[in-house]
């Protein structure tokens, strides 16, 4: 793969301003009518050799287009911030939103490819880095992003050419540091690792484009014109939609009906005495306050999501567990429907922006399984979006607890005799009337059809490392109690690690 981008291609200087006006003219137009459909986005994933040329080539491509609408990041050593927060947050939190252009100089490739190359890491840990990478780049092409990869790639003598050059001017010397020359030295040992990483991750859906870095007039052409015909596939293949898109509801598929036992085999009896509920509370909240304000919690966050059926009693199990906690220390998210700025971002960009600081608390009141459960119910996804979505969450899941989060996820389960009586309540009582609306009696009416989906999501994503626990909430003193244990005992099995 990269023996084929040595061969010495170049562009004449009168070849060169023949195409590039007309390239430019192109690609700035194309780059208005992606803005206007709001699709995509697109996103070019630089990286290659040190001293190939990837940021001159991204300045290149600012230069061509309209710079507002594109967005370029060269990703270096973690910034304090970023190495509070799970590995890809920063990346999540940098993608540009549909419509628009998104340049990342190196992005996830870079830490993988030097912990390999420094020996940090052995073949296993490589092959984990290079599977987690292939479903990241799968999970943005699923969500409609234009996932395009170029590697810059120069011979190792054209390379100490390029690093001499740029040394030698006082102009660019600030450009090369040891960093670069350390580089070089390990080109022959590095060479096959990058065959290696670009073969295991060049795609259907995400190709890998080497571009020979020699001349400059040639590198940027080509990647201008791979990107034009990038954008103009994406114009011819979109077309504006307007309003919400309304998907057709499939039944869930007979083999799964049997799973329906996870929810109807809860004993909704249980109870607890007020007396019991008052020393159980004071000694939970204890505990928890305890744990949170451990030494050894620094170095790990916490999530914990909440999901029930309406009128279960999330909002005031949550209170009982903020009770506890520092106010400094945590955040409770409430999730609806998503914001214009969300709509314009793969599903679970929103919820990655709210991934927790290492000593810190997300409380989720609903959470990223909105996605297999209304979404899933109403038709407001397609089938292939909420099953895919799974996968994508368990992997979501898997990827904050490698950034040190304890995910804790509660179904809080009441009858639907009781929802009825609970909603009537609600309508009586003029301080919590806001907290019944029409949205709650539709999807009361399909009780069946969101037993059905929470029984297939618990099954599916209750997993070792974010397993699902399922509270009796009919009696809202017993299930409190059980949410507050449930995080206490988690807490002190994770910090005694």
């Amino acid at each position: 793969m990269l023996e084929s981008a040595e061969v010495g291609h170049k562009i004449s200087k009168r070849a060169y301003a023949q195409q590039e006006p007309r390239l430019r003219e192109t690609l700035l137009n194309a780059q208005y009518d992606l803005s206007q459909t709001r699709h995509g986005p697109i996103l070019l994933v630089i990286s290659g050799v040190e001293a190939g040329g990837r940021g001159e080539t991204a300045n290149k491509l600012t230069e061509w287009m309209d710079p507002r609408h594109i967005r370029v990041i060269a990703f270096g050593s973690r910034s304090p911030e970023e190495a509070m927060r799970p590995p890809a947050w920063r990346y999540w939190n940098a993608m540009p939103p549909k419509g628009k252009l998104g340049i990342f100089l190196h992005a996830w490739y870079t830490e993988a490819m030097l912990a390999a190359s420094r020996g940090d890491i052995d073949d296993d840990r490589l092959h984990s880095h290079v599977q987690s990478i292939r479903e990241h780049e799968q999970m943005l092409t699923d969500e409609g992003t234009v996932l395009l990869k170029f590697w810059i790639h120069l011979s190792k003598s054209e390379q100490k050419k390029r690093l001499q050059a740029l040394e030698s001017d006082p102009r660019t010397r600030w450009r090369v540091t040891r960093d670069d020359w350390r580089a070089y030295r390990m080109y022959n040992r590095s060479h096959d690792l990058w065959e290696h990483l670009l073969r295991e991750t060049s795609t259907g859906e995400a190709p890998w484009y080497v571009v020979e870095g020699v001349d400059e007039r040639y590198r940027n052409l080509t990647v201008g014109k791979i990107l034009l015909d990038s954008m103009q596939a994406t114009l011819r293949t979109h077309t504006a939609k307007t309003g919400r898109l309304k998907h057709p509801v499939t039944p869930t598929p007979p083999s799964v009906l049997d799973n329906l036992k996870l929810i109807r085999d809860l004993d909704l009896s249980q109870k607890l005495p007020d007396n019991q509920y008052k020393k159980d509370l004071e000694k939970y909240q204890g505990k928890l306050a305890k744990l949170s304000r451990h030494k050894r919690f620094a170095g790990h966050s916490l999530v914990l999501v909440f999901e029930g059926a309406d009128a279960a009693g999330k909002g005031g199990t949550i209170r009982r567990v903020t009770g506890a906690l520092d106010a400094r220390q945590y955040v409770t998210v409430p999730v609806a429907a998503p914001t214009e700025e969300e709509s314009l971002h793969p599903y679970l960009w929103r919820f990655w922006r709210r991934a927790p600081r290492l000593g810190d608390i997300t409380i989720f009141d609903r959470s990223w399984y909105g996605r297999m459960l209304v979404e899933r119910v109403e038709g407001y996804c397609s089938v292939s979006q909420w099953m895919r979505a799974y996968n994508e969450i368990n992997q979501f899941e898997e990827q904050l607890t490698l950034g040190r989060a304890i995910v804790v996820k509660f179904w809080l389960q009441i009858s639907k005799t009781e929802q009825l009586q609970r909603f009537k309540a609600r309508e009586k009582t003029p301080f919590k009337r806001f907290k019944i609306t029409e949205e709650d009696w539709r999807n009361r009416k399909k009780w069946d059809e969101y037993e059905r989906a929470v029984c297939d999501m618990v099954d599916r994503t209750s997993t070792e490392i974010a397993p699902w626990t399922l509270v009796e909430a009919e009696d809202k003193k017993y299930g409190r109690i059980k949410v507050l244990r449930t995080i206490v005992d988690r807490l002190a099995q994770e910090l005694k690690r």
